[in-house]
């Protein structure tokens, strides 16, 4: 492995100990992330499910790219997807990717299981 890659690797287990369960803020999140995309995915997720965490199960990484193998968990406080607040608390699983310059996430892709957390969100009972 690189040191890139391991350089790489640390600020991705920086980046998701501060924001996992913690209040993301602009100030934190662009510490560690410059993508627009991804600062706007972040505030819309905070906004549904205040302090959000993220438990990695496995980080790879390879040049400027760290993958993330883990578990979204929150309790749904705000409108997601069209579904109003339910208090319920939500799990699933994600993959993430990010690709790093200069220590900053400058793209990343996301792969989250939906339907399991829709259906935790609007299951009956």
């Amino acid at each position: 492995m690189t040191m890139i890659a391991v350089d790489n690797l640390q600020v991705i287990r920086e980046y998701v100990a501060a924001l996992s369960g913690q209040a993301k803020t602009e100030a934190i999140v662009s510490r560690f992330v410059v993508d627009p995309a991804l600062k706007e995915h972040i505030r819309q997720a905070e906004a549904a499910f205040p302090l959000y965490r993220i438990d990695v199960a496995q980080l790879i990484g390879e040049g400027d790219t760290v993958a993330l193998r883990g578990m979204f968990r929150g309790v749904q406080k705000g409108e997601f997807a069209g579904v109003p607040a339910t208090g319920r608390t939500v799990s699933a699983d994600l993959m993430l990717f990010y690709r790093l310059e200069d220590a900053k996430i400058v793209e990343h892709w996301m792969v989250l299981d939906t339907a399991a957390l829709m259906g935790q969100l609007t299951a009956q009972g």
